[in-house]
């Protein structure tokens, strides 16, 4: 289809202003940032808050059903009031997944480029502006990575860094194989040269990101393969980086030398991303997680002998296929067990083409709405224990936003707590010491330590 016969009222001219609106995983958020570098080195300039934008990118996620129906409602309510709409670009794993049918769906959509193709996001601008298709749902086995700009100076301390994509663990219910391919470890030296360009941009805390981040492997600087226990390692050596996290792991790359580093890098910070998905053995299996429930909770022990003040988060999928009463039973059995610091918590969504959607004795809306009420229930009474139990304790915090008072700063604890603090002398970016004088079940207060005032 020739992208002129589309009904829409398009300027001719170059845009000059985009808005990118990401949605999904930190993997997206990271991908947003990057596709706004890049524009900017073509010129553009990203669009006042509240402006209208000449390119909307919508940076889609395809975890779960309902986020596809937002991106689709989103585009329909682009068109303005005169009948004008901006350029609209989809992309991320939705456009990886549906490629071409989304511009068959929603004729307003210009560009569509999945998740390892963004880097050609100015080329295919070129062609809209020609009147040709603009679709790119390629995956090349060149990296993606080395076509970005350098990284640019963040508004915020804390920064986002992929260092692999994609993922080789084929679970029933996940696109992620079939959306961002399989597992690429991006290279040592690219990953520090990028860490080193956002510690001197001002950011003083990073989080590693991938689908599955622990698997990442490479050679370092010497020529020695390297887990990614090892690539922390060299990263805590970046003297202004005060700060390090990484997100999503995966049990069975949970390795000796990365529950090792949580005891002896300091900058590594007591937080551990795990998913588990499910406290059954046979549901386990049915998803294809390759961990029993007995080998999770061991390596939760051995990370907590080594660092014991760890604050442990996971995933939870209730009403898989087949799930009985009994078997939801033993996932809020295994939430009580490990006592997590937060959780993500979710409905089983069908995704076309996983081999869980064609399986038998799926799941009720109403069975699914109960037991996620229980699960968060649950979940949610840890998280306020969790919380509850870091009352007077003096620890810092890294300033990273305004609160709604005037001085006041938002920080995150080691343990990624929020806390609310008035320090009207300082800055974002600031670290500071806080005695932790309340906790709700979402955020904490804290005040000045009294340790730091004398």
């Amino acid at each position: 289809m020739n992208r002129n016969d589309a009904p829409k009222t398009l300027a001719k001219t170059a845009p000059a202003t985009f808005h990118v609106k990401s949605f999904g995983c930190q993997m997206n958020v990271y991908d947003g940032e990057r596709m706004a570098e890049m524009l900017g080195t073509r010129g553009m300039t990203a669009a006042a808050e509240g402006a209208d934008a000449d390119l909307v990118i919508l940076n889609t996620c395809h975890i779960r059903e309902k986020a596809v129906d937002k991106v689709y409602s989103d585009i329909g309510r682009m068109v303005r009031e005169d009948g004008s709409r901006p350029m609209i670009a989809v992309a991320g794993c939705v456009a990886q997944a549906e490629g071409g049918e989304i511009q068959r769906r929603a004729r307003n959509v210009d560009i569509v480029v999945g998740p390892q193709a963004y880097h050609r996001l100015p080329d295919l601008i070129d062609k809209v502006g020609r009147g040709e298709e603009a679709v790119d749902t390629d995956m090349p086995l060149a990296s993606k990575f080395g076509a970005l700009p350098a990284r640019t100076k963040q508004a915020r301390p804390t920064a986002f860094l992929t260092i692999m994509e994609g993922c080789d663990k084929f679970c029933t219910y996940c696109v992620v194989p079939y959306t961002r391919g399989a597992e690429i470890s991006r290279s040592w030296d690219a990953i520090l040269d990028e860490a080193k360009a956002l510690v001197d941009g001002g950011v003083r805390e990073i989080t590693l990101l991938g689908q599955n981040v622990n698997a990442w492997t490479g050679e370092d600087d010497k020529g020695r393969t390297q887990g990614m226990d090892g690539l922390v390692r060299a990263l805590a050596k970046i003297a202004d980086l005060k700060r390090i996290r990484y997100t999503t792991s995966h049990p069975n790359d949970m390795s000796d030398g990365l529950i090792a580093a949580h005891g002896e890098v300091e900058k590594l910070m007591p937080f551990l991303h795990l998913p588990v998905q499910s406290g059954n053995d046979r549901i386990l299996k049915a998803m294809n997680r390759s961990h029993s429930v007995d080998s999770y909770l061991r390596i939760i022990d051995r990370v907590r002998a080594v660092r014991p003040d760890i604050a442990v988060s996971g995933d939870f999928i209730v009403g898989f296929p087949g799930e009985t009463d009994a078997e939801f039973e033993d996932t809020l059995r295994i939430v009580d067990q490990v006592g997590y610091a937060q959780c993500y918590s979710f409905k089983y969504s069908p995704r076309p083409g996983t081999p869980a959607a064609d399986m038998d004795h799926q799941i009720s809306a109403a069975v699914m709405d109960e037991r996620l009420a229980r699960l968060q229930a649950a979940i949610n009474r840890h998280q306020v224990d969790f919380n509850a139990a870091t009352i007077g304790r003096s620890t810092d915090i890294l300033l990273e936003r305004k609160g709604r008072y005037p001085g006041q700063l938002i920080g995150k604890t080691p343990w990624l707590q929020s806390v609310h603090v008035t320090v009207p002398d300082l800055s974002i970016g600031d670290m500071v010491e806080v005695d932790i004088i309340s906790a709700g079940p979402n955020s904490l207060a804290g005040e000045p330590s009294r340790r730091q005032a004398a």
